[in-house]
């Protein structure tokens, strides 16, 4: 995909300002996309939006399904799905930090309550409830069964659930339909209201201009519905158990590598059946976004497969993934146009996993947070990127730039400065200047940077077990500097959407005229 010169930020939905613990879908993601279009933005790039007790986006319970989380309970309220006094017992005071187990116990019983209420009421909406159940069978009823059987079982891992609901038997499938009625109901529900809210929230960004980056986790939890119903995809023995699990070898973030334990595909099955199950993964997510980066990408050329017993990433070894047989199957399916993709090329990256990115004219990444500790032959430096990139001050799992430029060597802090021609001082302003100066195509900031927040609003650290996907905002932090900020940034850069729509009527004039 080649993008036009532009502009964005990056923000998961979970760290919008909630007064419910957690951000959702609700008004204050639609102030967002009006924060966005003031601030001369084009895109908002989000993390994987599936259900994860803990709140990690990379380790959901379904690709194709929505976050219980990420259900507003307000748009319930104006619904007639739950009443005032209901959802105000479940507002907590504003702060800066997602707690996951009081929005678990909140979020289980009010949304039951809702799809009680839904179910008893009836009404016209019963009719577009059972059109969306009709549209989406071919993965939420596995979803609703997996949830129920979840929630039924304790919230057990499914390999530790009965033999034959574990197996998928007929008898126990059947066995957890007619004592679950009521939980795999609730279960498609919550999916009806949460694609209900998306699919508004993505009216509310095309006609303000904003386009969605969305993203797709290469592997699947384990604990998954995806695994569960789909197993004959992936690499393990009878009872459900992993032969090889997935991770990566030592490297920037983690010493020992990053062993993540999610089961490693059966590529070879997936090609015989012409990647169809990928195909289908790729369009639910489109479904959800505009654009998709492809997390790890370098995994279709190599993946590292580490024995499921092994204690660390160390004792993996680099095997040979399905590459173009796989891209090839994915355009074809989407039309065979320019695949809406941004391939996270970060790591360990060979020239062959160039290659292939470039053979099917993907956008890679740039971090800047990387540029300045491997010298001047650094391809994160803003002198090496190339117009089909997209630069990011950081991303999702750096730190932010002001904590990064706190820990940087004295090497590193040398060349920024050097580099930047300043002292240091406001090192995320100068960060997202150069970032917006780039010849990358698209710039991305996340959302601390912009704001000039310390270590303590990190998202994410690899290969940290807790603690991780707590940051949010707070109200007040959105006022009329940032706003002011990134605009001037962008219509000096050229990146503001009606510069670009100058330069393509300049373009069409020029070509006509030759």
């Amino acid at each position: 995909m080649n993008f036009k010169r532009s502009a964005g930020l990056l923000l998961h939905i979970s760290s919008l300002p909630g007064d419910f613990g957690v951000g959702d879908l609700g008004e204050r993601a639609h102030w967002f996309i009006d924060f966005l279009a003031a601030a001369g933005q084009s895109y908002w790039q989000i993390l994987p939006l599936g259900p994860d007790d803990a709140g990690n986006p990379y380790m959901a319970q379904s690709t194709w399904a929505g976050s219980p989380f990420l259900v507003s309970l307000e748009a319930l309220e104006r619904a007639g799905d739950l009443l005032p006094a209901e959802i105000n017992a479940a507002r907590v005071p504003q702060g800066s930090i997602v707690d996951y187990g009081f929005v678990s116990r909140t979020r289980r019983e009010l949304l039951a309550m809702a799809a009680q209420r839904f179910f008893a009421k009836g009404g016209s909406e019963r009719a577009a409830f059972d059109a969306f159940c009709e549209k989406e069978q071919d993965w939420l009823d596995d979803w609703a069964l997996f949830s129920a059987a979840r929630q039924t079982h304790g919230n057990e891992p499914w390999w530790k659930w009965p033999r034959d609901l574990a197996l998928r038997t007929a008898k126990g499938l059947k066995s957890l339909r007619a004592s679950c009625e009521r939980e795999i109901a609730c279960a498609k529900y919550i999916q009806f209201r949460f694609f209900q809210q998306l699919d508004a929230l993505r009216r509310k960004a095309g006609m303000a201009g904003i386009r969605l980056i969305g993203d797709v986790p290469i592997y699947c939890s384990r604990d998954s519905a995806d695994v569960w119903a789909s197993r004959e995809y992936f690499q393990l023995d009878a009872d459900g158990t992993p032969k090889l699990v997935s991770g990566v070898p030592p490297d920037y973030f983690a010493k020992d590598g990053q062993l993540w334990g999610s089961p490693i595909y059966d590529w070879d099955r997936l090609e015989r059946d012409g990647f169809e199950w990928w195909v289908r993964r790729i369009k639910a997510v489109l479904r959800q976004c505009d654009v998709l980066r492809i997390d790890h990408f370098r995994a279709f050329e190599a993946y590292w497969a580490v024995p499921a017993s092994a204690a660390t990433a160390r004792d993996g070894r680099w095997v040979k993934g399905p590459g173009d047989a796989f891209f090839a199957a994915i355009k074809a399916a989407l039309g065979g146009g320019q695949m809406p993709f941004i391939a996270e090329d970060l790591g360990i990256i060979t020239k062959g996993v160039s290659a292939l990115r470039e053979r099917w004219d993907l956008p890679g990444m740039r971090v800047l947070q990387f540029a300045f500790g491997e010298g001047a032959a650094s391809p994160h430096l803003p002198i090496r990127h190339t117009p089909n990139s997209v630069v990011y001050t950081g991303t999702h799992d750096n730190d932010t730039t002001v904590g990064w430029y706190e820990k940087a060597s004295s090497v590193e802090k040398d060349l920024f400065r050097r580099y930047t021609a300043t002292d240091g001082g406001y090192c995320h302003y100068h960060m997202i200047r150069m970032a917006y100066a780039s010849i990358a195509s698209l710039a991305i900031v996340p959302m601390q940077d912009v704001l000039g927040l310390g270590s303590w609003a990190r998202f994410n650290i690899p290969g940290l077990a807790e603690g991780n996907w707590r940051w949010k905002l707070l109200p007040d932090q959105l006022g009329e500097a940032p706003v002011a900020m990134l605009h001037e940034m962008a219509e000096i850069f050229g990146r503001l959407p009606w510069q670009i729509e100058a330069q393509e009527m300049e373009d069409s004039q020029a070509t006509e005229a030759a």
